[in-house]
C-alpha cells in the first residue's frame, strides 16, 4: 500500500479520481451500446449482457466527471446517455430496471418503474447537459415531468417509490428514492439555473430531514407505509436488498448531512436555519453509532433505540465511507470545527488501507466486519465508483475548487 497522501489537497483528489477512472477505461465501453457493468477485482468483465438502470445512469455521471475535470471525450458521455434513453426507455414512458443486452437488442428482464431509477435518470441528464450533450437539457425537463406525473404525492411533499410497467403505484414508500431525488434536483438546478428544481430539493429535504425524522427519534428511517408512517419491520431479516436495507443507515445519515449543506450553500441568504444543525446531528450520530473502534471504518447499519440499539449490519461498504468523508469535508468548511477534518482524515486513512485497490484501481465494494474480503466482484451492477469519485468531486466543491473551463 502506498502512503496516504494529503487528501485535503486538490492535486491528491484529482490523482485519485484519475486512478479510479483508469480502472474502468477503456474496458467499460461497449461499442454495441452503453457500458459493461460487472467487473472482477482485476477489471475482468464477468457479465457482458446484464444492464441495470442504476449503473447505466451512473456511468453517464462518471464520463461527465472525466470530461469536467480532465477533458475526457464528450462522446463518451453521449454514448452512455444514449443507452439510457434508447435501451432502458420503455413505450409506456418509464425506464426498465434491468435489461439483457445482446446483439444490439434489449430484452427487458425487470420492467418495474422505480423513482430511485428516475432520480438517476435525472442526475444523468443534468451532468450530460453540463457537458453540452445534445438533448440532455430537454431530458432534464422531461424526466422531472415524468416524476411529477407518476410519483409525486403533494399531500406528503415526497415521491412514491415503485410502480408496475403500466404505472400502478405500489404500497412501499422509502426515503432513499427521495434522497437521491434531492441530489438530482440540486444537479438539475446547477445545470439549468431553474428555480423549480432548487425549490423541489428544499421540499424533499424538509419532508425527510424534518417531518419524517421527527417520527423516528430525529434520524432518517428508511421504510414507510403508504401514509408515510414508519414501517419498522420492512426487510428486518433480509440483508440481500442493497437498495432497501433495514435499520438506520450510517451512510444515508452522512449523505443527507452533505446534501443539506449543499442545499444551504445553493440557497444562500434564503436558506432556513435548521439545515446546518440537522446536518451536524445526522453526521455526529452516524459517527457515534457507526464507527467500529476495533477494526476501523463505518458499519452499514444500526438498530433504533426502540429495538435496543446497537449495530445490525457490521459489514463495511465502500460507499458509506466515501459519502461520510465528503460530508466531513463539507461540515469542516462550513462550521470551522476541526473535529470534522479529523474525521475526514480518519475515514480516508481507513479507506486507503482497506478499500482502495492500489494495484488495479477503484474501491472494493464490501468487506466483512474485520475488514476481510468477502468477494472478488469489485463492481457488480449498481457500483460504478460514482460514490467514490463523486466524493472527491464533492470535497473539491466544499473547498471552492472549480473545474477548468470546457468548450
Amino acid at each position: 500500500m502506498t502512503a496516504v497522501p494529503d487528501l485535503r489537497r486538490p492535486e491528491a483528489l484529482w490523482a485519485h479520481m484519475r486512478h479510479t477512472l483508469a480502472f474502468y477505461a477503456p474496458r467499460v465501453m461497449d461499442a454495441s451500446g452503453g457500458c459493461f457493468q460487472f467487473f472482477k477485482d482485476d477489471g475482468t468483465v464477468y457479465d457482458r449482457r446484464t444492464r441495470h438502470l442504476v449503473s447505466s445512469t451512473r456511468f453517464v455521471f462518471n464520463h461527465a466527471l472525466a470530461w469536467r475535470w480532465f477533458g475526457g471525450p464528450v462522446e463518451d458521455v453521449a454514448h452512455a446517455l444514449a443507452f439510457v434513453n434508447h435501451a432502458h426507455r420503455q413505450p409506456q414512458g418509464g425506464y426498465a430496471w434491468v435489461l439483457d443486452w445482446h446483439e444490439q437488442r434489449a430484452t427487458v428482464l425487470d420492467a418495474t418503474n422505480h423513482c430511485y431509477g428516475l432520480a438517476f435518470v435525472l442526475l444523468a441528464h443534468a451532468h450530460a447537459a453540463e457537458a453540452g450533450v445534445a438533448g440532455a437539457r430537454e431530458g432534464i425537463a422531461a424526466t422531472f415531468a415524468l416524476m411529477e406525473q407518476r410519483f409525486w404525492e403533494p399531500a406528503h411533499g415526497l415521491y412514491a417509490d415503485e410502480a408496475t410497467p403500466d404505472w400502478g403505484i405500489g404500497p412501499y414508500r422509502g426515503q432513499n428514492a427521495n434522497m437521491h431525488a434531492c441530489e438530482a434536483m440540486l444537479a438539475a438546478h446547477a445545470a439549468t439555473g431553474e428555480a423549480r428544481y432548487l425549490d423541489r430539493a428544499l421540499v424533499l429535504a424538509t419532508s425527510i430531514a424534518q417531518r419524517q425524522a421527527a417520527l423516528a427519534g430525529g434520524l432518517v428511517w428508511e421504510h414507510y407505509h403508504p401514509d408515510w408512517t414508519p414501517d419498522w419491520d420492512y426487510n428486518r431479516h433480509d440483508k440481500t436488498n442493497i437498495f432497501r436495507p433495514w435499520g438506520f443507515q450510517t451512510g444515508h445519515l452522512t449523505e443527507w448531512a452533505k446534501l443539506l449543506l449543499m442545499l444551504e450553500r445553493r440557497l444562500g441568504a434564503s436558506a432556513p436555519g435548521w439545515l446546518v444543525p440537522t446536518a451536524r446531528h445526522f453526521f455526529d450520530t452516524a459517527m457515534r453509532q457507526g464507527w467500529d473502534a476495533t477494526h476501523g471504518g463505518l458499519v452499514y447499519g444500526f438498530a433504533p433505540e426502540r429495538e435496543g440499539g446497537g449495530v445490525c449490519d457490521a459489514d463495511k461498504y465502500f460507499w458509506v465511507q466515501a459519502e461520510s468523508l465528503a460530508a466531513a469535508a463539507w461540515l469542516a468548511v462550513r462550521t470551522g470545527d476541526d473535529a470534522y477534518w479529523q474525521w475526514y482524515d480518519r475515514l480516508w486513512a481507513y479507506a486507503w488501507a482497506h478499500l482502495v485497490d492500489h494495484e488495479h484501481g477503484a474501491w472494493y465494494r464490501i468487506l466483512g466486519p474485520a475488514n476481510e474480503k468477502l468477494t472478488d466482484e469489485k463492481s457488480p451492477a449498481g457500483k460504478t465508483d460514482y460514490h467514490t469519485m463523486g466524493a472527491c468531486q464533492d470535497v473539491l466543491a466544499a473547498l471552492g475548487v472549480v473545474p477548468p473551463a470546457r468548450t
